[in-house]
């Protein structure tokens, strides 16, 4: 059991990195995938607004603390504090599964025109089949982290 809560945990965590990475590439001008996220992102990437890009900036602090975050729970703390790093956890992890899959419910209903949406068909195929699961995916490791962390220390 605490070797799976481990490998959700670090999985987790990579998630964090490597989308933390993604943001700081982009914010320090780098173009590589940005096509992929289309819209009025992609058009923010191209002029470089100095205020998107301290949005850029902090949303990849804010992914690279998540996943710090998530080496908070390798360790046994009091019970009042497992409990909130579990609930924080959960509901982080909620929240980023929710938000994939809203927009994804969204990009579907644009590509069969119940939703107007002003994004290209490269990247709608993008979003669809990388982005939106991706978020997807670093909500299922934040869910599985947190349960994984209350059955070790919560119920124990």
């Amino acid at each position: 059991m605490i070797q799976t809560k481990r490998i959700y945990i670090f999985a987790g965590f990579i998630w964090c990195f490597l989308f933390a990475l993604i943001s700081f590439y982009w914010a320090g001008g780098g173009m590589i995938g940005v096509k992929s996220l289309g819209g009025s992102i992609y058009k923010k990437a191209i002029e470089r607004e100095s205020s998107f890009i301290a949005i850029v900036w902090f949303t990849g602090f804010v992914k690279l603390c998540g996943g710090l975050f998530l080496l908070l729970l390798l360790r046994q703390w009091s019970n009042r504090t497992n409990r909130f790093l579990y609930f924080l956890t959960l509901i982080a992890g909620i929240f980023l599964s929710l938000y994939g899959l809203a927009n994804f419910i969204s990009l579907i209903l644009s590509s069969i025109g119940l939703l107007s949406l002003q994004i290209d068909s490269f990247a709608l195929k993008w979003r669809l089949f990388f982005w939106e699961p991706f978020w997807m995916i670093g909500g299922v490791f934040f869910i599985l982290s947190a349960i994984g962390f209350k059955k070790v220390n919560i119920l124990s």
